[in-house]
């Protein structure tokens, strides 16, 4: 997986948002809003592809939790990103 030209993570206060650039991105009706861990993981591969294996470490070696609520979370977060077409396969 990578992620899309043109997106970008932006902190807002304590907030993380997914912010547009370029016309053909922009889209005002949805804002798509990242808690710490999600932000966390869109910067370490930000300017790469990566795989849901390779969140999944980065998210145990950052967090003490168990292996497979983290590949539970990687999952539905990484369809989320698919759905909302930040990501690309």
């Amino acid at each position: 997986m990578k992620i899309k030209p043109g997106f970008n993570l932006r902190q807002v206060g304590d907030e993380y948002i997914i912010v547009a650039s370029g016309v053909e991105n922009v889209d005002f009706t949805r804002i798509i809003s990242l808690n710490e861990s999600a932000a966390f993981l869109w910067k370490e591969v930000a300017d790469r592809e990566f795989t849901e294996e390779e969140l999944t470490k980065l998210l145990l070696d950052q967090y003490e939790t168990d292996e497979e609520t983290v590949r539970n979370d990687v999952n539905v977060l990484t369809q989320a990103w698919l759905d909302a077409g930040i990501v690309e396969r």
